[in-house]
This record gives C-alpha cells, structure tokens and sequence, in this order.
C-alpha cells in the first residue's frame, strides 16, 4: 500500500489538518487550499495533470476522482486510522517535507545559526524548508504526533477505496 515513497497525495479543502501529519509522515502532500483550489473539476485535473491520489471527504468528488480516497470522519485520529485501515504507512521518521508548505527539508549545518526560539545545531538536528524557510526539530510537538501515530496503529474504520 501508498508509502511516503512511492505516492504523491492531493487533499481536499476539509482535509488540512490531515496535510500536516501527511507531510510529517514524509508524503509528498499537496493540500487544496495552498494552491487556491477550490473547485471539484479544478482539483481532478490537478490529481490528473501530477500523479496525485486525491483524498476527500466530499462522496461525489471521490466518486468522479478514478483513484480517490473517500474519508468518512471529520476527526482527525479517525482520519489517520481510517488511512491506516488501507495500509497506509503513517510513522515519522527523519524529517523530509516542510509541514507547512510542503517543501522539501535540508539539514541544518552545526556552524548554521538559529533563532532563539529553535535549538542550536550543535545540540540537536534541526532542519530548514527550501521553500519557506520554516525551521523544524524533533520537539514536543514532534513527539505527540509520535505519539498520536503509535496510539492509532491498531485502529481500523470503514474506508472507501473510488475506482
């Protein structure tokens, strides 16, 4: 099933939240709403014209879509087991892609320096977004995610898979 690898993901305008921990998960996650797309038809010729999976909660879009994913719940946990339910690996591991923006991450060199609010690389790895600049490190943040994810593995919940 999708690995962070091998699949490149498309989510809809409800699915935000979820694009955070796609991308803390190292998938290539595009989300609606960056790139100013609203629009059913609009969205299914971004997923065509990329190579996207497009995930959605919206049931006539995922029934259009050849390929998408319908998620059922507005939760977020349920969300993540519903996608663990079809075999999606959701683990963190070194961080690859900017939850933010989905940039691709670089390590910062220990001679780099960081603001206060962002341990040194001295310290502890820290990476930056080529894209927006955003800094990241394995935090608190990090490990409730972590967290979050472990609690979820066993979890599974009615999915439905739009060919």
């Amino acid at each position: 099933m999708p690995t962070p690898a091998d699949r490149t993901l498309l989510l809809d305008a409800m699915l935000g939240k979820l694009a955070t921990y796609l991308r803390m998960c190292g998938y290539d996650t595009a989300y609606a709403l960056d790139r100013g797309i609203e629009e059913d038809s609009k969205l299914r010729e971004l997923a065509t014209a990329e190579e996207r999976m497009l995930l959605t909660r919206d049931t006539g879009l995922a029934r259009q879509t050849d390929g998408a994913v319908l998620l059922r719940s507005r939760a977020i946990e349920r969300q993540l087991s519903e996608l663990i339910a079809i075999g999606f690996e959701l683990e963190l591991s070194t961080p690859t892609r900017c939850s933010m923006c989905n940039g691709r991450l670089r390590g910062v060199r220990k001679n780099e320096t960081t603001p206060s609010s962002a341990p040194s690389p001295t310290e502890q790895a820290v990476w930056r977004c080529q894209e927006c600049d955003q800094l990241f490190w394995k935090g608190s943040h990090w490990r409730a995610v972590e967290t979050r994810l472990a609690d979820l593995e066993g979890g599974r919940n009615e999915t439905y898979r739009c060919d």
